[in-house]
């Protein structure tokens, strides 16, 4: 009697400890499904056929179905990937920083190049905008000045956009840091009205923050270049300069069709680490990782202009291709200047 209730007692200590040990990265394997997660930015309508065309290729070198999870936020997609929901994303650079953070099992597999085909010049810009009409505003003797920014009212990105408030947060608190009456100004203060900007707003995508300028919901937007690129075209000056001004275009789709013709002008355009694919190795495992990175760092994919653009092209796809532009492999450690800036 003794022994089958000692029996009985490890069975269901095995149960519970089973069960206390799941969670997220317990539950994860490999499937026969890759499912792939899109930010806000990549999610339209415009860039489907980027999408599928990926998905199509690596279905063609796993033999795996391919799912698409279209987001509208980017907190649901680094939860998504981070907690075992997907197989691979594409995301900014503070994204994967967050994701890898939550778990390290979310790696790097490819990055977009510079022109020259190689990590050197893999960047892309963080752009203030102001709208060209009220741009005086926001000079002090000729030139832009972060000192006019304050009590305006500001629009970012996501607090988990690298270019679309990491980036443009780092600059504005190390400017206002200097006055006493900012000493102490964090990030959280930045995503609250009435401590900086009388009112802060998020567009949740590029798209959606540059919107909140041009239609008059914000004074100072922040959002990156490439994200509008194929929405806008530069009306004057130079690209991805202070004071280029930059015009939407006539025939913009959603949701620059409502601001058609509306020009801004920058305020500041700095440097940022090109946006990577990642995986979740607990999910994808070894050998899809191994596949799918020799496709995305192909020729093929280089070249196939449903993925990469030409410069003169009027379709849209994922990316814009003017010189040796392709997909290259890159490490972690890439991304260690991201993770300082969040320290």
């Amino acid at each position: 009697m003794k022994t089958k209730v000692l029996l009985i007692m490890i069975l269901i200590l095995t149960v519970l400890l089973t069960a206390c040990s799941g969670g997220s990265n317990g539950a994860a394997k490999v499937d026969d499904v890759i499912k792939i997660v899109w930010y806000p930015n990549e999610s339209g309508e415009d860039l489907k056929s980027s999408r599928d065309e990926i998905g199509r290729l690596i279905t063609e070198v796993t033999g795996k179905e391919v799912e698409h999870q279209l987001t509208t936020d980017y907190a649901i997609a680094i939860e998504t990937l981070a907690n075992n929901n997907a197989d691979l994303a594409f995301m900014g650079a503070q994204g994967y920083v967050e994701a890898n953070k939550r778990n390290d099992a979310i790696q790097t597999i490819a990055v977009k190049s510079g022109e020259s085909g190689t990590l050197e010049d893999a960047k892309y810009y963080s752009w203030l905008a102001v709208n060209v009409d009220e741009q005086d505003k926001f000079k002090e003797n000729g030139e832009f000045s972060l000192d006019t920014i304050a009590d305006t009212r500001f629009s970012f990105v996501s607090n988990s956009s690298t270019s679309g408030f990491k980036v443009p947060s780092a600059s504005i608190i190390e400017h206002f840091s200097q006055q006493e009456k900012y000493a102490d100004l964090t990030e959280e203060d930045l995503m609250e009205s009435g401590a900086l900007f009388s009112q802060v707003l998020f567009g949740n995508s590029h798209q959606g923050s540059a919107v909140n300028l041009l239609s008059g919901n914000a004074d100072v937007a922040a959002f990156c270049d490439t994200c509008v690129d194929e929405y806008v075209e530069l009306a004057e000056g130079e690209e991805n300069t202070d004071g280029a001004v930059y015009r939407v275009k006539e025939d913009a789709v959603e949701p620059f069709n409502t601001v058609t013709g509306k020009e801004f002008t920058l305020m500041s355009a700095n440097p940022v680490l090109n946006e990577p694919f990642v995986v979740n190795m607990d999910v994808i495992g070894k050998e899809d990782f191994d596949k799918i990175q020799e496709l995305l760092t192909s020729d093929e994919v280089a070249n196939n202009e449903k993925i990469f653009a030409p410069e003169d092209s009027d379709k849209s796809a994922l990316f814009t291709k003017s010189d040796k532009e392709r997909l290259v492999a890159v490490e972690d450690e890439w991304y260690d200047p991201v993770r300082e800036m969040s320290k």
